[in-house]
């Protein structure tokens, strides 16, 4: 059996819900992504609709806790405060892409709320939340506190894939898809379309999909970007009639989680496809950025890295970021924390795991 012990411990210290406008939900407590631009953390909390800085603090750990609103400078199609299920986050120089999962959701039976039919009633319905659709690039900003995202910097603009309240460009150019088109009507976690990890270098984006996963491969698309005379991102045609390619990488029949580029490669991390527990593995996709067609990735291109430890119930992995302190290591975060990476209020531990 594996050694599961990190090479160290983060701590990362947050500010209470109750301190900022529009956030209901116990940030620490539900990470989904997270990016690392210098001397900046950024997390996202998929209950949110926005992003959350950290800087290191003089004690050591990871604090100064700010929460910024994307709705500030966005026009979500649900307002402000509608969740957005921020599930990617990256950094590429003084920008920041982040992306929505664009999934569908299904309703939950609730055993204190609904008898038997209620509960049956609740898990029939399936809920559309429009600003799940977010897809974007916004400028850094450069302060004494840390980088700060927002709709402009000097002649640098914010800018979006143009979101509908009832339909998604991006989900619309996949309709025909002879891979993808079947599972766009399914939700989140039951091999639905579910984008879950993102990196973007210049005006290329690659979106890591937790589903559908085909077989035993997960699906990453990738995106060459570029900016309409209305100011809106939009992709080009790249592969044929297509504005998208379509790798598909072998992944022992697991769904991805995160994204991040190391070098020329792109470490992927991965995890189950539907909401039951399960392992999580780390994989290295060689050249990724050198791929130009879409196909199924070479199983030699792909190197298992590690196997990150199952913990049932807890301490799911959901980001990873490089950090550079520690050579050829990542941060791991981690959704449903267990006890012990909850040390005191407002407080979580994150592992640097040497690869």
């Amino acid at each position: 059996m594996p050694e599961f012990t990190p090479h160290c411990t983060v701590s990362m210290v947050f500010r209470p819900a109750s301190d900022f406008e529009m956030v209901s939900n116990r940030i620490h407590e539900d990470i989904s992504s997270a990016a690392r631009c210098g001397d900046s953390l950024f997390v996202c909390c998929d209950e949110t609709a926005g992003v959350d800085r950290l800087t290191l603090t003089e004690d050591g750990h990871w604090g100064n806790h700010e929460h910024f609103n994307l709705g500030d400078f966005v026009d979500l199609p649900d307002g402000p405060d509608g969740e957005m299920d921020i599930e990617g986050l990256d950094c590429d120089g003084d920008w920041l892409w982040i992306t929505g999962s664009h999934s569908l959701k299904r309703g939950k039976f609730k055993p204190g709320k609904h008898d038997l039919q209620g509960g049956l009633d609740a898990m029939a319905k399936i809920k559309r939340d429009p600003n799940r659709y977010f897809l974007a690039r916004v400028p850094l900003a450069k302060t004494k506190a840390g980088m700060v995202p927002t709709g402009a910097d000097g002649e640098r603009r914010a800018a979006w894939v143009e979101m509908k309240r009832k339909r998604s460009k991006l989900l619309g150019w996949l309709e025909g898809d002879a891979h993808l088109g079947p599972y766009l009507p399914l939700p989140s976690k039951e091999n639905g379309f579910d984008i879950e990890g993102m990196v973007g270098r210049g005006n290329r984006v690659w979106l890591g999909l937790r589903g559908p996963v085909l077989r035993d491969h997960a699906v990453i698309l990738e995106f060459e970007m570029k900016v309409t005379k209305a100011g809106f991102l939009k992709p080009r045609k790249i592969d044929g009639d297509r504005r998208y390619r379509k790798h598909l990488v072998p992944a022992a029949g697991e769904g991805i989680r995160d994204l991040e580029v190391d070098g020329n490669d792109l470490l992927v991390l991965t995890g189950p496809v539907t909401g039951g527990d399960g392992r999580s593995d780390i994989l290295r996709w060689r050249g990724f950025a050198g791929v130009r067609t879409s196909g199924v990735v070479a199983p030699e291109s792909v190197q298992h890295v590690m196997e990150l430890p199952y913990r049932g119930a807890v301490d799911h992995p959901e980001g990873l970021v490089l950090w550079p302190e520690v050579t050829g290591a990542v941060l791991v975060l981690y959704d449903s924390p267990g006890k012990a990476r909850l040390p005191k209020a407002e407080t979580i531990e994150g592992d640097i795991w040497k690869l």
